[in-house]
């Protein structure tokens, strides 16, 4: 049973980061993708290692355990974030977070094609219901005169990789404290990712407007700031059943603030999408009931 503290600190959790994807797509209408991410991984990355510093938590990786980061963070962190900043440039925020959401789904599946888990009823009709989601919005996109059916195949692409991720997770072996993992993974992929925008992308030029200014400050102290450690503080005594239930939220708060954040109007498709993956992650997250 969650604590009254507890339950707060959850629906600031999942308002903080289903907000976050009509917020990201606000700051793209000034800045380049892998320039935001630079930005705000790098600064929302520094201010966490700081943090955990203070609280007396080892933050240096040891010999081998920096193998584990630079492995680990090529699918969690390197895969997702570059990879869905540009689905994300393409697409709606709410269309975004809804194929982003798709996770999952992707986890489960992998799982059994790659690692022998069992595939159950409940997988399945998960499986069917994420494919009609795809299936309805990459339809929409390809319809509409400005459709963009490539950020569909974005998202899912950055879906796939955080899914493999999560399975590296799961069958690592970890000495280090989840919090410096996490804190270096983001570090060693703000490298990467500032390589990539010098490389590809122009120099910002920094005159933001004051909106933007906003945004990247949600970026840094919000998303990869107090929600992560929100994330950390409730991880290790969360229900599962508890935290399936906060991630099917925040494809359908991303979906709906969009209209107030951005403009964005959903349409039809965009609704039932969001039913389709909600249900889809209930089937292969909340445990099945005991007869």
């Amino acid at each position: 049973m969650l604590t009254r503290k507890q339950l707060l600190a959850l629906v600031a959790l999942t308002l903080m980061w289903g907000v976050n994807w009509p917020v990201m797509k606000l700051s793209l209408r000034e800045l380049t993708p892998l320039y935001f991410r630079a930005i705000t991984m790098t600064l929302g990355a520094a201010w966490l290692f700081v943090y955990f510093r203070h609280k007396g938590i080892r933050m240096w990786p040891a010999g081998s355990e920096w193998r584990t980061v630079a492995t680990l963070a090529v699918p969690n962190m390197l895969g997702w974030h570059t990879i869905s900043i540009f689905g994300l440039k393409e697409l709606s925020s709410g269309r975004a977070s809804v194929l982003g959401f798709t996770m999952p789904v992707w986890t489960v599946l992998l799982g059994a094609a790659f690692f022998g888990q069992k595939l159950t009823p409940r997988v399945l009709w998960a499986t069917g219901a994420v494919s009609l989601a795809i299936a309805l919005l990459m339809a929409h996109e390809l319809q509409n005169l400005t459709g963009r059916p490539l950020g569909v195949l974005w998202m899912e692409m950055a879906a796939i990789s955080w899914a493999l991720g999560t399975l590296m997770m799961r069958r690592a072996v970890i000495t280090l404290p989840t919090e410096a993992l996490v804190v270096w993974m983001m570090l060693l992929t703000c490298g990467c990712v500032w390589v990539l925008a010098f490389v590809f992308e122009p120099l910002p030029n920094l005159q933001f407007s004051a909106v933007m200014w906003v945004s990247l400050l949600y970026g840094v102290l919000i998303n990869y700031g107090f929600a992560q450690i929100i994330w950390f503080g409730l991880a290790r005594n969360l229900p599962p059943a508890t935290s399936a239930m906060s991630v099917m939220a925040i494809p359908l708060i991303g979906t709906l603030s969009a209209t107030f954040i951005v403009g964005e109007v959903p349409h039809w498709q965009d609704y039932a999408a969001v039913a389709l993956v909600m249900s889809a992650i209930a089937a292969v997250l909340l445990p099945a009931r005991k007869s």
